[in-house]
């Protein structure tokens, strides 16, 4: 282990140290009343993937290239970019959730969806996490993957540089030139299924003050998910 993986591992304990070591750190964030995750969800999705989404992409990048850090990948647009990605996140989750709790009323009969869902684990709660994640998985997860590489293929286009975030972003060109036989075999057909959606029926047992930072979370390890996506293409090419 080098340097700059104690460095690593430091800025990432950094993050969530506090909230283990104070109580009133733990319930400025989390508390279900007054906390910033319940009274501003959007903004602390924000600040949760602008950090811990972006150490992810750096994991990546190390696991790739042997470094943290590479002239012209863009640390900074790329956390910005996962900020704004952690908003849409954030609203799918709200979205999804109540409508799947309508699905299930609809389909299985469990009106009282989210009675069961605030309550102890059970079969029950276990298969309304499961299909809240297979839907969230199977209709939003593809279209962000997508616009994730998009951003992704722009901010590399432009070298890393601050003005990738105020360039636009040439869609058609990218989209056109993506390397989809990865996108398809490896991103879609095999982390969805097999990581995804197991990962996010874990996540939506947890309250729901818990979930966006899971999901953040979870941002780490796309980003060992995204590197080795990256080895397999270059490896096809």
């Amino acid at each position: 282990m080098k340097k700059q993986d104690f460095i690593f591992i430091i800025v990432l304990a950094a993050f969530f140290v506090p909230f283990i070591l104070s109580k009133e750190a733990f319930d400025f964030l989390f508390n279900k009343e007054t906390g910033m995750n319940s009274v501003f969800p959007l903004t602390t999705a924000f600040v949760k993937f602008f950090f811990l989404a972006t150490l992810g992409e750096l994991l990546g990048l190390r696991i790739k290239t042997g470094s943290y850090f590479k002239k012209g990948f863009g640390i900074f647009p790329h956390a910005v970019v996962w900020g704004f990605l952690g908003i849409f996140i954030a609203m799918a989750f709200i979205t999804f959730y109540s409508g799947s709790l309508g699905f299930v009323a609809k389909i299985f009969g469990m009106e009282n969806g989210q009675e069961i869902m605030s309550g102890a684990l059970s079969w029950n709660k276990l298969l309304i996490a499961f299909v809240i994640s297979t839907l969230l998985n199977v209709m939003f997860a593809p279209v962000f993957m997508t616009m994730h590489k998009i951003t992704d293929i722009h901010i590399q286009t432009n070298g890393g540089k601050f003005r990738s975030l105020i360039t636009p972003i040439k869609v058609e060109k990218i989209i056109t030139s993506m390397d989809w036989k990865t996108q398809w075999s490896f991103i879609f057909k095999k982390t969805i299924p097999l990581f995804w959606i197991p990962a996010q029926t874990i996540n939506f047992l947890f309250p729901e003050e818990f979930r966006v930072l899971n999901a953040a979370i979870l941002g780490i390890v796309l980003g060992v998910i995204l590197s080795i996506a990256n080895i397999k293409s270059e490896k096809q090419a």
